[in-house]
């Protein structure tokens, strides 16, 4: 927003230089985008960066009233007079949605000469906020607007078909806005119509046929109050931005109507000639914002803000801010006025008297902290230790946002039916993730594009799914994906590809810290996402926790990828849940081992070999080592050799031949009979 120092100066009695105007707007929150001084006294401009709360400021009364907050200056509001009433024609007016359109005004002109040229102060007042001249009533409507901050629209009133009807579109129905689009209309769209078609989008656009031309005779001017929400969504649904929207969507003063009515009638009965006729209003007091009343307390005003505003500064900030007090001994009711409806709680007034006394005013001292740990059970790894151990092992973290490309799913071919959003950022993120993996391959191929190759990635965020019962629920997962060598490349290390032993080992390491690692089982299995033959499914007691991969072929030519690329991704609750360490004294006396090769079909895995081995091996039976594992030569097609190493220990005595040889031989009988298994020759 442009703001002129001469039509600012207009309603502003102040001392102060441009500049230092500008710097105190900065200072309190409104920040100055650019500047310019000007040649002549009193000619420059600055552009304001307006917050989206601050809808108040976005003319030029608000600014000249925020300065006069600020700097104590005399602030002189625009004397808007009633306009004698010389015509009896109106418009009837027909809300039939309270809480999108509370309030609507309308006045009916007559007689006007819409043929009259703009007169040069209003077109340099207008090209000094970097608005082009369209014609002489739009004008007016637009210099109003930026004047008070209401915008206004006129129609004209001879293209109106009978009364004026404030309604949902109907589905489908067209309008052919100012900017000569024709646009299909959605039924939760607020329109502005007469009997027969919509002649405007609500505070954002009229349409071409009941635009004001120089023939026009007769206006309608209309001035209402819009639910800024409504606003925001229509204008994002078409992609319509204009000065209207901007300020209704950001919301506008809902006692301003009238006032902003009058003051156009003033100008265009000045500038157009005319006669106007009486107001006609439509309005729904209960549908209408109200402030509400916030019990202000001193005392906490000073606690909270770590300073000591005098009492009598606080009460005079809240007169100069035209907000309603009534005291309660120190303490007081405070009510904001209606252009202020970004304060509704006691910290929005705290927050506003520090803004007026200036941040700069405050002390800097240290916070006064109390300190409560939080207890973490014993059964719990906490997150940064689950993070530190991946870090340990060559990962960073990566961050990564909850909303996907469409495409990306389609690509990775997941089965959960995805949670569509009804209002996406933008077309790359209008779905929420499924799975941490895709957003992961995506910012690792941003790596590897710009000669990245050797990445170890991690990620712990928010994946969304629906349940059996079509809810939408929420789980905390851990990704990971890997690419490159096994070890960065140095001349003291083979260049060994990364495979899918290196990822399955840093995924043990991570169930060694929670003391689970025994309980933790890999199968092979097939997964959309997942290269066939190198993916596995992670179970813990049954339970599938989540899965390990090299990634599917068909995505890394898609997305033109370097191999060797391993992906996997795991549930946080079975992360986070450790074993508490018990302890067992340590047996003084010798352990004995003793190594079995047994020959077995090449589907069997060496957890299911280890899992029957313990069954038989009771408490002498320590731990099971699998040291080889050969195909080829001797061994016959479609089998494989898997030698064991049974590591056997008593806590109190030492162990004799007779006992040891009859867990050998109970081990291999079991194996015999589960897996068909043979000892090998």
């Amino acid at each position: 927003m442009k703001v002129s120092e001469l039509w600012l100066r207009e309603l502003l009695d102040s001392s102060l230089s441009f500049s230092q105007m500008a710097e105190r707007l900065t200072h309190a929150g409104i920040e100055v985008d650019a500047f310019e001084a000007g040649l002549e006294p009193h000619s420059g401009v600055m552009t304001l960066k307006v917050p989206p709360n601050r809808g108040d400021c976005l003319s030029l009364e608000g600014i000249a009233r925020e300065l006069s907050l600020l700097t104590k200056a005399s602030f002189k509001p625009i004397i808007v007079p009633s306009p004698s009433i010389e015509s009896t024609t109106t418009l009837m007016v027909s809300l039939e949605d309270f809480d999108l359109c509370p309030r609507y005004l309308g006045r009916v002109m007559s007689d006007v000469n819409a043929s009259t040229e703009t007169p040069q102060w209003l077109l340099q007042r207008l090209e000094q906020a970097g608005l082009r001249s369209i014609s002489v009533v739009v004008d007016i409507m637009n210099y109003v607007m930026l004047e008070l901050g209401q915008p206004l629209h006129a129609f004209d009133l001879a293209t109106l078909k009978s009364n004026i009807h404030v309604r949902k579109a109907k589905e489908g129905e067209e309008i052919h806005l100012l900017d000569d689009r024709k646009i299909k209309l959605k039924a939760n769209t607020l329109v502005i119509a007469d009997q027969e078609n919509p002649k405007a989008i609500a505070g954002i656009m009229g349409d071409m046929s009941s635009s004001v031309g120089k023939k026009t005779t007769s206006l309608f001017i209309e001035s209402a109050y819009f639910n800024p929400v409504s606003i925001r969504l229509s204008a994002k649904q078409y992609g319509i931005k204009t000065d209207s929207s901007y300020r209704f969507e950001r919301g506008v003063d809902s006692q301003l109507q009238a006032r902003a009515l009058a003051r156009a009638t003033e100008l265009l009965l000045s500038i157009v000639g005319g006669k106007a006729g009486p107001i006609t209003e439509c309005i729904s007091q209960d549908h209408l914002p109200k402030n509400p009343t916030i019990f202000f307390r001193y005392s906490k005003m000073n606690a909270f803000l770590g300073t000591s505003v005098a009492h009598g500064e606080v009460l005079d900030i809240f007169n100069r801010s035209s907000m309603k007090v009534e005291q309660l001994g120190e303490d007081c009711h405070v009510t904001a006025p209606s252009f202020r409806h970004d304060i509704a709680l006691e910290v929005d007034l705290f927050e506003e008297i520090a803004r007026i006394v200036g941040y700069g005013h405050f002390v800097s001292q240290a916070p006064r902290l109390f300190s409560v740990s939080n207890p973490i059970p014993e059964n719990t790894v906490s997150i940064p230790k689950i993070k530190q151990s991946l870090i340990s092992r060559g990962y960073s973290e990566m961050i990564t946002y909850s909303f996907i490309d469409p495409k990306l799913i389609q690509l990775f071919e997941f089965q959960e039916k995805p949670y569509l959003l009804a209002n996406p950022i933008s077309r790359e993120m209008a779905l929420m993730r499924p799975s941490l993996i895709p957003a992961m391959v995506k910012t690792l191929q941003y790596n590897q594009y710009r000669q990245q190759l050797w990445t170890r990635f991690f990620e712990i965020g928010l994946c969304f799914t629906f349940n059996k019962m079509d809810e939408l629920q929420q789980k905390s997962m851990l990704g990971g994906i890997c690419g490159g060598l096994l070890y960065k490349e140095q001349w003291g290390v083979k260049k060994n590809p990364l495979d899918f032993y290196d990822v399955k080992q840093d995924i043990e390491s991570l169930f060694q810290l929670l003391g689970t690692a025994h309980s933790i089982h890999f199968e092979k299995t097939e997964h959309p996402a997942l290269h066939p033959g190198q993916a596995a499914k992670i179970t813990q007691e049954g339970i599938e926790i989540g899965y390990l991969g090299a990634l599917h072929p068909r995505i890394i030519r898609h997305l033109e990828l370097q191999e060797p690329l391993f992906v996997f991704e795991l549930e946080m609750n079975y992360c986070k849940q450790a074993k508490v360490p018990v302890f067992h004294p340590l047996s003084k006396y010798p352990a004995i081992r003793r190594d079995i090769a047994i020959v077995v079909s090449k589907e069997v895995l060496a957890s299911e070999l280890k899992s029957a081995i313990l069954k038989v091996g009771g408490e002498i039976l320590q731990d099971i080592l699998v040291f080889d594992i050969y195909e080829g030569k001797g061994i016959e097609p479609g089998k494989k050799s898997i030698a064991l190493g049974l590591l056997m220990q008593h806590a109190s005595r030492t162990l004799v031949d007779e006992e040891i040889n009859e867990i050998v031989k109970n081990s291999v009988m079991m194996l015999s009979s589960m897996f068909q298994a043979t000892l090998r020759d």
